[in-house]
């Protein structure tokens, strides 16, 4: 059976991988990565790193169709609705589904808090032998983005700008604070969403009054905690030791 481990550039996916390689070994493991090409420059000094830290290889897979996000949105015209957002399934899902096998133990980033995503993937992709190391060893999103730290590498500058995720820059899975966030730290991603939603007629934001576009978006609505947690706990002193 082969590991099959899905690196997103983050911290949880990149302890998952970790683990994954320290009980299964490097023979058994794929690492691979999604390349969604909307993310921070940045990540790629990360997963350049983060490679150096396994001694294994990360293999970059990429959409034959669309060079990014934006490129989706505009070809396709279609931003987010009730199945989620276009942009996930084109960058990220056909390329994950093109190279994974039936036979695959697949893993995922999925942290302790997040039990009830991995529960959910689980239900809507009967077909998928799903492996969560991190919840298995009770870890947390600020565990991993401590053992990262102590690591010795540097976290994405997503994380340093106070993001909870490495998403691509200007996700429209966001809310009105992370809109409002990325209107400061990423004020021309701002004005090109706000004219995608009106090219389309279509608003990434509602609430009980209805839609919001986000060039009428209140600056001060929306609350975006501005700094990652990184407690470590006991269970993450645990897994180091694993690991290392």
């Amino acid at each position: 059976m082969r590991i099959l481990v899905w690196f997103s550039a983050g911290a949880a996916s990149a302890v998952a991988a970790k683990l994954a390689l320290a009980e299964h070994g490097h023979d058994n493991v794929v690492i691979a990565y999604t390349n969604p090409g909307s993310e921070h420059p940045d990540n790629a000094r990360f997963l350049d790193e983060c490679q150096e830290w396994f001694g294994h290889e990360v293999l970059r897979l990429k959409s034959e169709k669309y060079a990014d996000t934006w490129d989706v949105w505009e070809k396709t015209r279609y931003l987010v609705g009730p199945t989620g957002a276009r942009c996930t399934a084109e960058l990220k899902k056909k390329p994950r589904f093109a190279f994974q096998q039936a036979d695959d133990l697949q893993v995922f980033g999925y942290t302790a808090e997040e039990k009830h995503r991995a529960d959910r993937f689980r239900e809507q992709n009967p077909d998928v032998e799903l492996w969560t190391p991190l919840i298995d060893h009770g870890l947390t999103k600020s565990d991993c983005l401590a053992m990262i730290d102590k690591a010795g590498i540097d976290l994405p500058v997503m994380y340093a700008l106070g993001y909870q995720n490495n998403n691509c820059i200007g996700c429209p899975k966001g809310g009105m604070g992370y809109w409002n966030k990325i209107r400061r730290d990423f004020p021309e991603v701002f004005a090109r969403m706000s004219a995608v939603e009106r090219d389309l007629d279509v608003s990434i934001l509602k609430d009980e009054k209805g839609r919001i576009f986000l060039d009428e978006l209140d600056p001060s609505r929306g609350n975006h905690q501005d700094e990652p947690n990184f407690e470590c706990s006991l269970l993450c002193t645990i897994a180091e030791g694993l690991i290392q």
